[in-house]
């Protein structure tokens, strides 16, 4: 399942996607949104502990940059960064349907406002996924035509 993708890259991509989703997330109020801080809200499923809700939002968007690089990079179409914005949309919806009800914000963050920002933020995840993991399979296809020569 590994063999096929670059699971570096794919660390990588997830890390970069995750701080680029944080970033607008937490500037969220200064653009007149709810206020968007991830690892409490995670956090406070985890016994009130921040830290923890910060390093679990950290792990999950490592590893859904994983599952979209083993699964879905190739399988999507479009530009690299249009089929991350894709995948991006699934762990959205996940969040939406099932996270922010069991954190008792309801479904779809219990506002359109919030919704449509967590939406944002999972589309800029997305969108850094997608370039990021992309920038990979144009290095190796360089590094394989450089090897042929």
């Amino acid at each position: 399942m590994f063999e096929n993708i670059n699971v570096k890259r794919a660390v990588l991509a997830g890390l970069a996607g995750t701080v680029a989703m944080t970033g607008l997330m937490l500037a969220a109020p200064m653009m007149g949104m709810p206020r968007m801080n991830i690892g409490e809200m995670l956090g406070s499923m985890m016994g009130g502990v921040t830290a923890l809700g910060w390093a679990a939002h950290f792990m999950i968007g490592t590893a859904l940059a994983v599952a979209y690089a083993a699964f879905f990079a190739e399988r999507l179409s479009g530009p690299a960064v249009v089929r991350g914005m894709i995948f991006g949309l699934a762990p959205w919806l996940f969040a939406q349907l099932v996270v922010m009800p069991m954190m008792g914000a309801g479904l779809f963050s219990g506002s359109m406002i919030a919704a449509v920002g967590s939406l944002m933020g999972h589309l800029v995840y997305g969108a850094v996924v997608g370039a990021v993991y992309r920038q990979s399979e144009q290095t190796s296809l360089g590094q394989a035509l450089h090897a042929d020569a």
